[in-house]
């Protein structure tokens, strides 16, 4: 099943209802969380013996004097390096330094200079940062990142944004993350795969109804989740119960993109493909994938009898924005058909905007600024209120490509999809995936799964690939095996 995920806020009323309404006294939260980080550490790095946790002055750094207490029982050599006075030091968290100075941990103030360790604890700031990481806790994470030992943080690297998952100026770069009660939005999206490691979570034993009192429109959506959505097809089954997908691009010198979005569509499925495009390329796409049928269309008249026949249109691969493609958006634009938009379909749009319902967007952070009329920075900012923006403004189903890509529906949810990896940055993977999500919509699927399912099958598709033969030099191509394989399996 998908997974809630929460913001800063969000995840501190689960522990206020854990604590308050449960009962669970905050320490033994703390003591759970601290265990099972400890727990990962251990499982993780088997043969460590140094360890130095950085502790700050929070609840994140009573997680960590628990963790440096039981290292130093099951006989570590560890040492807690205090950032910051422990005097002021509150509450469960001065009872967690207590407890592990009785025990008899080494504890050091930093002093501007970090020893040599087998493992780097983080437990610094955790997730109530709200500013630039600056001064000493800038140097300390500066100074843990260049140490060659392993690195690990407790609950969320210092210096990412629990919300959104953006670096504020600096972040501890974890080769793991434990995160506790409950997971956090940042963690999933925006920078956050450059920092996060390996993300585990642990809900510290608190029951399941505690989180019936705090509602998220937020899940984690991955392609076990969706993987069974397609019905197996009826052994009577013919072409024309899985729709006809119509791509429009390809205008002069960009007839490879449209014969992608194309070709992916049909090997996602759709009984039939048309293609409308420039009709210097119709024969060299049409020699190239017989199975497509390509038409060379300069005017509206000769587009009309294509829109007619289709159930489904994807527009935009190599479409360009000459006056030949902004005639084609506009007739598209009118005859309602459930359209998927990518690439300058969107720079079209972005000059005169206009929602609709039965329209999916699928930009990249790039695309996404010229739609809302910003910058790429502020789309990377804060990707969920991006990917709101985007929805609100233009209807229909938004999806915001990238690392930790979402999708949005007009009913308020966000699903974020965890797969893929850097190889997908690659000319013609947003083509593929036009062509995939147009598949999916001319077999049945409502707009909202088409759009998560392809997302997640795209995703599944290049991490497959890129398992073959690795990352670099992947092509969107290398993609068209995989995702065929994928949507036969049924486990």
């Amino acid at each position: 099943m998908p997974l809630p995920l929460y913001t800063a806020n969000q995840v501190r009323e689960l522990d206020r209802q854990a604590i308050e309404v449960q009962g669970i006294p905050g320490l033994t939260l703390m003591e759970r969380a601290g265990a099972a980080a400890f727990a990962e550490l251990r499982r993780r790095w088997p043969s460590a013996r140094l360890v130095i946790v950085l502790c700050g002055l929070g609840n994140n750094a009573g997680d960590g004097f628990v963790v440096s207490r039981l290292a130093h029982v099951e006989g570590l050599d560890v040492t807690a390096v205090l950032v910051g006075d422990p005097a002021k030091l509150q509450g469960d968290a001065r009872s967690a330094f207590e407890a592990m100075c009785s025990a008899g941990v080494s504890t050091a103030n930093y002093s501007g200079v970090l020893a040599d360790a087998d493992v780097y604890v983080d437990a610094l700031l955790g997730t109530g940062l709200d500013r630039d990481v600056s001064g000493t806790w800038k140097t300390v994470i500066e100074q843990a990142n260049q140490r060659p030992g392993a690195r690990m943080a407790i609950d969320i690297p210092t210096g990412l944004h629990a919300d959104t998952g953006r670096i504020m100026g600096i972040a501890f770069r974890a080769d793991c993350t434990v995160t506790f009660i409950g997971r956090k939005r940042g963690l999933y999206t925006g920078m956050a795969a450059d920092v996060c490691g390996d993300r585990v979570f642990n809900d510290l034993d608190v029951p399941a109804d505690t989180f019936a009192a705090v509602k998220s429109n937020v899940d984690q959506v991955t392609w076990e989740d969706l993987q069974n959505v397609l019905a197996p097809r009826s052994r009577t089954a013919h072409k024309g119960h899985f729709g006809h997908v119509l791509v429009i691009g390809g205008d002069h010198g960009y007839s490879g993109a449209v014969r992608m979005a194309a070709e992916a569509a049909a090997r996602c499925g759709a009984g039939l493909v048309s293609v409308a495009t420039r009709k210097a390329h119709a024969a060299t796409i049409n020699t190239g994938r017989p199975e497509l049928m390509c038409q060379g269309v300069e005017t509206i008249a000769e587009l009309l009898p294509l829109l007619e026949k289709a159930g489904v249109v994807a527009i935009g691969p190599g479409l360009g924005q000459s006056e030949w493609s902004v005639q084609m958006l506009s007739r598209v634009g009118e005859c309602r058909l459930p359209t998927v938009m990518d690439a300058d379909a969107l720079n079209l749009l972005a000059r005169e905007p206009a929602p609709a319902e039965q329209r999916i967007i699928t930009p990249h952070p790039g695309e996404a600024a010229r739609l809302l009329g910003c910058t790429t920075a502020d789309i990377q900012a804060d990707r969920y209120a991006a990917i709101e923006a985007l929805q609100k403004s233009f209807g229909g189903i938004a999806v915001l490509k990238g690392s930790g890509t979402l999708v949005a529906d007009g009913e308020g949810r966000i699903s974020v999809h965890s797969g893929g990896n850097p190889g997908m940055a690659s000319g013609g993977m947003g083509d593929v995936l036009t062509g995939v999500i147009a598949a999916l919509l001319a077999q049945g699927s409502d707009p909202a799964m088409a759009a998560r399912l392809g997302v997640s099958l795209h995703a599944r598709a290049a991490d497959r690939a890129a398992g073959v033969d690795g990352e670099r030099g992947l092509l969107a191509g290398d993609l068209f095996p995989h995702l065929r394989k994928l949507l036969n399996s049924r486990s």
